[in-house]
């Protein structure tokens, strides 16, 4: 992966738009995986891909956010211009309008449950957009929007890795829940990464939604898998208040999958929330179980 810095970025910016040249540029404070962002003066941002997988995401923002920002009530990532590569670095990158807010934390959210329905009303308004032309589900997007089986093989091979210190049968039976359920309507626009980093809170209140690369069209399922990673059990349930019961399995097979492969990761933090998420869904499978057995035995 290429070493993105502040002295690279300001090279960029002198020989391509020397018009911005003068003013400063400094890394945000919290920066994605697949693209580094830096601040450039105080209403841009610039986002450079970190490795040539990461290139697509750049192309579809440029080519899809003004489209999508018309018709949504939120603001979103606004790009500006495109980057072109060099022969120190040999992405195409953007610069895009800086969106005020603060990244969603624990803290800085008032009300988890009004947090929740904000956001289930942003996804829901995503979802009734034109589709026409729109990227279909697949590589470029790490497969958000396509069925969460395709991820299948990851997850098996976590839980034998796992199976003496997880209660893997639980986790088991829940995946395959997930992917015993596909979606059977018309494709809609995801979003890819709805993730506490890429939603924007000002007031308490949800303000912005930021980082589309992984966007594309498909089953929407992916974008509620922060109900169990994020939320907590009363907030999860206006958050998935809206849904069928098949598209919640899925959701909850896309939380399953992102905390079995990272609950184990180098940053404390990361697998920190993974265990989280790993005891949420333990829970719900005593309950969905408990469930099961009241209506057998009424």
């Amino acid at each position: 992966m290429i070493e993105i810095t502040t002295e690279l970025v300001s090279r960029l910016i002198r020989e391509q738009f020397p018009e911005w040249s003068d003013l400063e540029i400094r890394p945000v404070e919290q920066s994605g995986h697949d693209n580094r962002t830096f601040h450039l003066g105080g209403e841009m941002t610039v986002r450079l891909p970190g490795g040539e997988e990461y290139v697509p995401q750049i192309e579809k923002e440029a080519k899809w956010l003004p489209f999508l920002a018309k018709h949504l009530s939120l603001p979103i990532s606004s790009p500006i211009a495109t980057g072109r590569p060099t022969a120190e670095y040999p992405f195409v990158w953007s610069v895009n309008r800086y969106l005020e807010g603060e990244t969603a934390n624990g803290e800085n959210i008032s009300d988890k449950r009004r947090f929740a329905g904000e956001l289930a009303a942003f996804l829901k308004e995503l979802q009734s957009l034109d589709t026409s032309g729109a990227p279909v589900a697949g590589k470029h997007n790490f497969f958000r929007g396509a069925h969460p089986g395709v991820y299948s093989g990851q997850v098996y091979e976590a839980l034998e890795a796992h199976k003496s210190s997880l209660p893997t049968e639980k986790l088991r039976a829940l995946w395959e829940l997930a992917v015993s359920s596909k979606w059977k309507r018309p494709p809609v626009w995801v979003h890819g990464d709805v993730a506490p980093g890429n939603l924007l809170v000002k007031d308490g209140s949800l303000c912005g939604v930021i980082d589309f690369g992984i966007m594309g069209i498909g089953d929407p399922a992916c974008d509620y898998a922060m109900a169990w990673t994020f939320f907590d059990k009363e907030s999860r349930k206006d958050f998935l208040r809206e849904l069928d019961c098949d598209t919640i399995d899925r959701a909850r097979g896309w939380a399953l999958w992102k905390a079995l492969i990272t609950c184990t990761d180098a940053d404390e933090a990361v697998a920190e929330n993974a265990g989280r998420t790993l005891h949420e869904l333990v829970d719900e499978y005593d309950k969905i179980e408990e469930r099961k057995k009241c209506n057998e035995h009424p």
